[in-house]
C-alpha cells in the first residue's frame, strides 16, 4: 500500500490549493478515501471523506463549505480542493484509505500565510 500526496505550497490567506494523492497496492475503487492533517504540535485530523464511488462525502465543521473532496477511481487518485484558505489551515496534509491503512505517505505541506 502506497500514497503519494502532492499539490501544497505556501499560499495567501483567502487562497485555494488543490492537493492530489495517488495510491496504490490495493483496490483503490472498493475503498472510502480520507484527507488528514496535522499541525505542529497537534494530533492528527480527519478533514474529508468519500466514498468508494464518489457519491458521498463528509467534512467537518471547520472547513465544511470551503474543502471538496474528489476522485478518479480510473486514475486510483482523489483530490482535495481547498478554498478560502485560513491561517488555520496550515498543516501537513496525508491522505489514507478508510479502514486506515498503518502506511501513511510523506504528506504535502500547505502553509497559509501572508
Amino acid at each position: 500500500v502506497q500514497f503519494v500526496e502532492s499539490g501544497g505550497g505556501l499560499v495567501q490567506p483567502g487562497g485555494s490549493l488543490r492537493l492530489s494523492c495517488a495510491a496504490s497496492g490495493f483496490t483503490f475503487s472498493s475503498y472510502t478515501m480520507t484527507w488528514y492533517r496535522q499541525a505542529p504540535g497537534k494530533e492528527r485530523e480527519s478533514v474529508a471523506f468519500i466514498s468508494s464511488t464518489g457519491g458521498y462525502t463528509n467534512y467537518p465543521d471547520s472547513v465544511k463549505g470551503r474543502f471538496t473532496i474528489s476522485r478518479d477511481n480510473a486514475k486510483n487518485t482523489v483530490y482535495l480542493q481547498m478554498n478560502s484558505l485560513k491561517p488555520e489551515d496550515t498543516a501537513v496534509y496525508y491522505c489514507n484509505r478508510i479502514p486506515l491503512s498503518q502506511y501513511w505517505g510523506q504528506g504535502t505541506q500547505v502553509t497559509v500565510s501572508s
